[in-house]
């Protein structure tokens, strides 16, 4: 199993853990103090681990002639910047404010920085930074983040693994001694098509001494099922925007999960954790007694006299296991007989003279 862990404020995850849930409200309270604490409420309704905002301002995250990237049908603005514009009213009082009603709810406050200024407002606020895939190559941010000395959760969206090994090497650098990897697809929406939930094992063995999640932006199902097989998978950290109204306009209402879906995933889990049990091969103490009866023993296929020496038509395999194995087979052909046996007598090593 792999052995890293990472601290998440009050919880140490690792492989064994169960998941650990980010409700990535972002900028879904769409500029509303009220409702993104009313959010926050409702992921911890729903059972998340930790409500994430994102912390930006438009005129340092995107150039004026940034192209859209996402599902234009849904979100219709064509300008990063002027839609970035729209949700960047927040500050570090609001910051301050949302962490703080955090506290009082009892979820993990935590949002994703997008410039140095961020990072440095955040680092008072957070037990721990979430990096964004867009951010895989941006060193400085990098370095900024990796300086607090707080474990990172890096996505790695829409990256090669040089960039990855990159990023790692950056973090680490500067002082990064617990990151985790999300595996990311970096579409809005993901098709189920593009989700490659089996990528997770390629990160699995490429990065052993990082913990694995999964930041999903596939289109939610009843169960959030994309969770459960990434979990499955390996993913224990899993992060999903959410909302309160998936029919709401806007670029990251759509693909987001709610409190009820939140609920269903964790009853989900609660129904399939207790099938997965250890991960080494061994047999159970519930087994024993199938070992015991329901595996062969060599068994005498005719009367022997005492003296026989048995030939391999002298005897067969059969239920119970409580004599010789037929492990034991070529060992036992030749062997004299100690005494006279009978037709479906359970070979035993008393039953055999020494060689």
């Amino acid at each position: 199993m792999n052995a890293a862990s990472i601290q998440l404020g009050g919880v140490t995850i690792n492989a064994a853990s169960q998941p650990y849930v980010i409700a990535e409200i972002g900028v879904n309270h769409e500029g509303s103090l009220e409702l993104a604490k009313r959010l926050i409420e409702l992921a911890k309704e729903g059972g998340a681990d930790a409500a994430k905002f994102q912390t930006y301002k438009a005129e340092t995250l995107a150039s004026r002639h940034s192209p859209a990237y996402w599902d234009t049908t849904k979100e219709a603005t064509l300008s990063q910047y002027e839609l970035f514009k729209k949700y960047d009213a927040f500050g570090p009082l609001e910051y301050q404010e949302l962490a703080q009603h955090c506290a009082r709810v009892g979820i993990e406050f935590i949002s994703t920085p997008f410039d140095d200024d961020a990072v440095d407002m955040l680092a008072p606020l957070v037990a721990f930074f979430k990096v964004a895939s867009a951010d895989i190559t941006n060193t400085p941010l990098l370095r900024r983040v990796a300086r607090t000395k707080k474990p990172i959760i890096l996505s790695v969206g829409a990256s090669t693994i040089e960039e990855i090994d990159g990023a790692l090497t950056t973090l680490r650098a500067v002082g990064a001694t617990q990151i985790a990897l999300l595996h990311c697809i970096l579409n809005y929406p993901t098709a189920d098509a593009n989700a490659n939930l089996r990528m997770l094992g390629d990160l699995a063995t490429r990065y052993p001494e990082c913990v694995l999640g999964y930041s999903d932006h596939t289109t939610p199902k009843p169960g959030l099922p994309s969770l459960i097989a990434a979990w499955l998978l390996g993913a224990v950290i899993l992060e999903k925007h959410f909302t309160h109204d998936t029919s709401l306009p806007g670029n990251d209402h759509y693909h987001a999960m709610t409190a009820d879906d939140v609920k269903s995933f964790r009853t989900e889990v609660a129904r399939i954790a207790p099938l997965l049990g250890g991960r080494a091969k061994q047999p159970l103490p519930s087994e024993e007694i199938a070992r015991l009866n329901a595996r062969r023993s060599i068994v005498v296929a005719r009367d022997l006299a005492a003296g026989h020496r048995i030939s391999e038509s002298d005897i067969t395999y059969k239920r119970p296991g409580t004599g010789i194995s037929p492990l034991s087979w070529d060992d036992v052909i030749g062997r004299k007989t100690c005494r006279a046996l009978t037709a479906d007598d359970v070979l035993q090593w008393t039953d055999l003279a020494d060689a």
